[in-house]
C-alpha cells in the first residue's frame, strides 16, 4: 500500500467514480420460490434502468436473468409499485410465471423453460401509458391470477378505484376488460392482494382509507372462498384507525399470522380468522418486526415448518431470526449482515432474504434453519475496488431539542493512502432520508463512499418520524413536518461541529423526495448549512396535496395538519413560501416525469427566487420519475452535487464537470 500522503479534505483521488456508484445502485427485491428455486427482481441501471427477473437453479448454478431487455418487471400501482410477479412449478412442464411489464403496465405470462424461450404473452388489456389499468401483488390460483387491480376513472391522479381481481390465465382478458372478475367491491381506497389459506378456503388482505397512511391504521380482513372461486363478505379481524397492521400471512397449520403495532411496536401476532378470539402477541418486545407498508408485497414474517417463523426484527435496522412462538425463543442468523430488507421467501427449511453490511452491498442470502448455515446465493458482485476505500459507519444517538433522542449513522472521511493536514476539519453533508416515514440502515452505499473516499464526511439522520424505533418515535413528526425533521438534522450537524468532528463552516444538507423538503426547509429556516443538494423534492405543501398521486394526496394531513390549517402551515414551513429567507447556494435535481413530486414543485421555488442573488443550479432529467434509475442520470447528478460542494467549500477538483451556478 502506498504511504499516506497529505491532501486537503475533499481533494483526495478515489477509484469510486460516479459511473461505478451508478452501476451498483439499487438492490434485489421481491424474493419468491418456484419449486426448489429462488427468484427475485434485480436492477439494471445500465439497461435504461429496467428491473429484470432472476432465477437461481436448485442445482446451485449461478443465478441468471429470465427476461432480456427491454422487459422491465415493475408495477406502478400507487406509483410506488408492489410485488410485480408470481410463479408456480408445473410437473413436467417447468415454471409458469406472470409479471407486470413497466412500459405498458399489462400483466404477462411466460414459460421460461419453453424450447422457444419465455415469449411473454399478455393477460390484460392495453391501456393509456401512465393511467388505465395497473396490477400488483399477484398469486396464482387454478386458472387465474388473483391480484390488486388499480383502475383510473378520470384525468386526476385521485380519480381511481382499487379492487381484488381475478385475471384468467388463458389470455381471454387481453382484449376484454370484461373478462376480469372483480373479487371485492371498491369501498376501501387501498388494499393488498389476497393471501390464500393452505386449504384454499379463506383469503386475507389489508385495507385502509384516506386520510390514513398504512402506518397510521389498517384493517386485516378475512373472507371465505366459495367453491366457485368467489369471495364472501369480508370481516375485519384486526386493526383499525390507530392500529397499523403491516403484513398478513397464513401458517402451514392454517393459523392466521399478522404484524401489528397495537402495543406501540410492530410485533408478530396469531389472529383468530373468525374475529372472535382476539390476537396473541407471539414475541412481545420493544423491537420492530415490521415497517412502513409503502407498497403491497413487503414481507417481514414468513412461516416455516414445525410452527417456526422467519422474522425480521430489531431497532433501527432489521436482522433475520427464527422465532419459536411456543417457547418465545428467537435465534438470529449468523453472518456479517447488519440490515435486511422486507422481503423473505421460504422453501422447506431454507429462508431467503436480502441483506447488506458496511462492507457488502445488498445480496440474496440463504439461511438453512436445519443447520444454521448461511451463504450468499445471488446478486453478489465482487468488490469493484479495494474495500479499504469503504467508510466505516458509526451508529450514534444525539441529543435533539428538549433532550429528545436523534438516531444517526456517521460516515467519516476515509481513504487508505490519503490524510488531511492535522489542523483541518472535514466538511460534512447531512443526508435526510425520504419518506419521511422510512429509515436508513448502516450499510455499504457507493453513493456515500463516493464522497467519503474523497474526504467529505456523511451523516445519515433518522430524524423524529422515522421508522425502526417504535410508534412513539414515528409520531414525533405528526403535524410537525418541516419542524422536527429540520431541528433533528441541525442538532446532529451542530453536535458534530461542536465536538470537533466536522468543520462548522463547511456543513451541507442533501435529500431526495421528503428529504428534499427537509433540505430546502433547512435553508429557509437559516440552519447551519453552507449549501444544499435538493433532489426531486416537496417544496409547497398545498401544491403537493393537490398535484401528487393518490396514495400521498392526504399524507400532509398527518404531516402538517388537516385541510383547514394547511394554508397557514404552508406559509409557516413551505420553502416556496419562505424563499426570501434562502441565501445559501443549492443544486436542484429533478426528473421531468415525476408523478409524485412533479416538476411544478421545483419550478415554483425557482420562480420565487427569481431576481434574488442566490447561487443555484436546476438540473433536469428527461424520462426519469421519482427516484433516478438510469446510470447516466446518476452520474450527472453525483458529479453536479460534488461540484457544488467543491465550489462552496473551496475544494479544487479538476476531474468533474463544473456545475454552473446562476444568481
Amino acid at each position: 500500500m502506498t504511504p499516506a500522503a497529505d491532501g486537503p479534505y475533499g481533494s483526495w483521488p478515489s477509484p469510486i467514480d460516479a459511473a461505478l456508484a451508478a452501476s451498483r445502485d439499487g438492490r434485489p427485491e421481491y424474493l419468491g420460490v418456484i419449486g426448489a428455486e429462488v427468484w427475485w427482481t434485480e436492477p439494471r441501471p445500465g439497461e435504461d434502468g429496467r428491473r429484470t427477473l432472476v432465477r437461481r437453479p436448485a442445482d446451485g448454478r449461478a443465478a441468471r436473468s429470465v427476461l432480456p431487455a427491454p422487459w422491465n418487471v415493475r408495477s406502478r400501482l400507487t406509483e410506488y409499485g408492489g410485488l410485480p410477479w408470481a410463479g408456480v412449478e408445473r410437473p413436467d412442464a417447468g415454471p409458469l410465471v406472470v409479471f407486470v411489464h413497466h412500459a405498458d403496465q399489462r400483466l404477462y405470462a411466460c414459460e421460461p423453460d419453453a424450447p422457444a424461450g419465455p415469449d411473454p404473452r399478455p393477460l390484460t388489456p392495453s391501456s393509456p401509458v401512465g393511467g388505465g389499468l395497473r396490477w400488483a401483488d399477484p398469486i396464482l390460483r387454478g386458472g387465474e391470477v388473483w391480484c390488486v387491480l388499480e383502475e383510473f376513472t378520470g384525468p386526476a391522479p385521485t380519480d381511481v378505484r382499487r379492487v381484488a381481481a381475478a385475471v384468467p390465465l388463458d389470455g381471454s382478458a387481453a382484449e376484454a376488460r370484461s373478462a376480469v372478475r372483480e373479487l371485492t367491491d371498491d369501498r376501501h381506497r387501498f388494499r393488498t392482494g389476497p393471501k390464500l389459506s393452505p386449504d384454499g378456503r379463506r383469503a386475507a388482505w389489508l385495507v385502509w382509507d384516506h386520510p390514513r397512511m398504512p402506518w397510521d391504521g389498517t384493517e386485516l380482513q378475512v373472507a371465505d372462498v366459495t367453491p366457485d372461486g368467489r369471495l364472501g363478505e369480508p370481516r375485519t379481524v384486526l386493526g383499525g384507525p390507530t392500529e397499523a397492521v403491516a403484513q398478513v400471512a397464513w401458517a402451514e397449520d392454517g393459523s392466521l399470522l399478522a404484524v401489528s403495532d397495537r402495543g406501540g411496536w410492530w410485533n408478530p401476532y396469531r389472529v383468530d380468522p373468525e374475529g372472535g378470539g382476539g390476537a396473541v402477541n407471539l414475541c412481545p418486545r420493544e423491537e420492530e418486526f415490521g415497517g412502513a407498508l409503502w407498497k403491497p408485497g413487503l414481507t417481514w414474517l414468513a412461516p416455516l415448518p414445525d410452527r417456526l417463523l422467519a422474522v425480521l426484527h430489531g431497532q433501527g435496522a432489521a436482522r433475520l431470526g427464527v422465532l419459536d412462538p411456543d417457547s418465545g425463543d428467537l435465534v438470529d442468523a449468523a453472518g456479517p449482515w447488519t440490515a435486511w430488507q422486507p422481503t423473505l421467501a421460504v422453501s422447506g427449511t431454507r429462508v431467503y432474504g436480502v441483506a447488506a453490511s458496511p462492507r457488502s452491498a445488498y445480496e440474496v442470502v440463504e439461511l438453512d434453519t436445519a443447520t444454521g448455515h448461511t451463504r450468499v446465493v445471488g446478486a453478489h458482485a465482487s468488490d469493484p475496488v479495494d474495500p479499504a476505500h469503504y467508510p466505516e459507519p458509526q451508529t450514534r444517538t444525539f441529543a435533539g431539542p428538549g433532550g429528545r433522542e436523534v438516531h444517526a449513522h456517521v460516515y467519516p472521511p476515509h481513504h487508505p493512502t490519503r490524510r488531511a493536514p492535522a489542523d483541518e476539519l472535514p466538511p460534512y453533508v447531512v443526508w435526510a432520508h425520504g419518506g419521511p416515514t422510512d429509515h436508513v440502515p448502516p450499510v455499504l452505499d457507493l453513493h456515500i463512499a463516493y464522497f467519503t473516499s474523497r474526504g467529505i464526511g456523511v451523516v445519515e439522520v433518522n430524524y423524529g418520524g422515522s421508522t425502526g424505533y417504535g410508534r412513539a418515535y414515528r409520531e414525533r413528526l405528526r403535524e410537525q413536518w418541516g419542524v422536527v425533521d429540520v431541528e433533528d438534522c441541525a442538532a446532529v450537524a451542530r453536535a458534530l461541529a461542536a465536538e470537533g468532528t466536522a468543520d462548522p463552516d463547511r456543513l451541507a444538507i442533501r435529500g431526495g423526495s421528503a428529504g428534499g423538503w427537509t433540505a430546502a426547509a433547512s435553508l429557509a429556516a437559516g440552519e447551519p448549512y453552507a449549501c444544499a443538494a435538493i433532489i426531486y423534492p416537496v417544496l409547497d405543501l398545498r401544491g403537493f396535496a393537490a398535484e401528487t398521486h393518490d396514495l400521498e394526496s392526504r399524507y400532509v394531513d398527518g404531516l402538517a395538519g388537516p385541510p383547514e390549517v394547511l394554508a397557514l402551515r404552508c406559509r409557516e414551513r413551505s420553502p416556496v413560501a419562505r424563499a426570501d429567507r434562502i441565501t445559501a447556494p443549492f443544486v436542484l435535481l429533478q426528473g421531468l416525469d415525476d408523478p409524485v413530486c412533479p416538476p411544478a414543485q421545483a419550478e415554483r421555488l425557482l420562480a420565487a427566487l427569481r431576481g434574488r442573488p442566490v447561487p443555484h443550479a436546476y438540473v433536469t432529467f428527461e424520462g426519469e420519475g421519482h427516484g433516478f434509475r438510469r446510470a447516466d442520470t446518476m452520474v450527472r447528478a453525483l458529479e453536479a452535487e460534488l461540484s457544488l460542494y467543491a465550489q462552496v467549500f473551496g475544494i479544487t477538483r479538476e476531474d468533474i464537470p463544473r456545475l454552473a451556478l446562476n444568481g
